[in-house]
């Protein structure tokens, strides 16, 4: 997708700290955005600040998504200036308190009316948060509703395998910054089979659920590619009967079109029989005999992924 402006928004405090995480791995060519009510959020440097509310206070939005959402509102004139030639917009945000719950969908509204595909990650509350579970709610549906692909992200799934790594999931979630790393690096280059914005705009188009994912592992063993991407800690996850995929594989020099038909093969094994795929392909240097696999899916079905808590 060469050319494309690629920005990554963080909104509230926990979706700026993975977006800052996420920005410093994914490197060059992407703009960075972080949205809060919390001065503590913008220690970063190199990223456009945008502070909700006249006077920053302690409380910042506390619990109260409307007034996230009212103080988005009243910062559009920075949003669309900043949202101006953006052709993609990864956004990051925790539900469940003030900022994440009623910005984000704000954001995202905003963006979408620039012209911009957006893709979000929302991170839904543990489980024992029932005060936060229940506030997350609302601002997941407005949220879904403007997003073009809405990603949800179970904090008690990500713990887990945090745990597993022997690493904090709020300062250093891997799999976090490996998902939006796989996604810029494979979406941002033209491939041997090229994929350009059309062809996102036209598979995210599709009527009904969506979710994306991202494998990276041995370019000779296409299940264990699939496996890696299905063991995301991403809420509901089911392919079956999806109306339609977009499907970009990265290899080393050393891909062969042999390899990149059996990891097509197995990430479109369950989709429906008349899905719609678009696959694009890359050799890429640094992967040697590596694949990296990015599946945006949609047309699911949505009855299938909507018990949330």
């Amino acid at each position: 997708m060469d050319g494309a402006q690629f920005l990554i928004a963080g909104i509230g405090g926990l979706g700026c700290s993975w977006a800052s995480r996420a920005h410093d791995k994914a490197g060059q060519g992407v703009d960075l955005v972080l949205v809060d009510s919390d001065e503590e959020s913008f220690s970063v440097d190199n990223a456009h600040l945008i502070r909700l509310g006249r006077d920053l206070d302690e409380a910042g939005c506390a619990a109260l998504p409307p007034l996230g959402e009212q103080r988005m509102r009243q910062a559009s004139g920075v949003t669309s200036t900043l949202l101006e030639d953006v052709e993609l917009v990864i956004l990051l945000a925790g539900l469940g308190g003030g900022t994440g719950t009623g910005a984000a969908p704000e954001f995202a509204r905003q963006a979408r009316l620039s012209g911009a595909i957006v893709i979000s990650i929302a991170a839904i509350p543990f489980s024992a948060q029932e005060t936060r579970a229940k506030i997350s709610r609302e601002g997941l549906s407005r949220l879904e509703s403007n997003s073009d692909v809405c990603v949800r992200l179970e904090l008690d799934r990500l713990a887990w395998q945090a745990r597993e790594r022997g690493s904090d999931w709020r300062h250093g979630a891997m799999w976090v910054e490996e998902f939006i790393d796989g996604l810029v690096r494979t979406l941002m280059r033209l491939g041997l089979i090229n994929l350009d914005m059309m062809d996102l705009k036209t598979i995210v188009g599709h009527p009904g659920g969506s979710t994306l994912l991202v494998a990276q592992g041995d370019g000779e063993d296409a299940q264990a590619l699939l496996d890696d991407a299905m063991d995301a800690p991403l809420a509901n996850l089911a392919l079956d009967g999806a109306k339609a995929c977009l499907l970009q594989i990265e290899g080393g020099p050393g891909m062969t079109v042999g390899q990149v038909g059996r990891v097509a093969d197995a990430f479109t094994a369950t989709l429906d029989d008349d899905a719609q795929v678009i696959l694009g392909a890359r050799v890429s240097e640094d992967l040697q005999s590596r694949m990296r696999v990015v599946a945006v899916v949609s047309g699911l079905d949505e009855g299938d992924s909507s018990t949330l808590f």
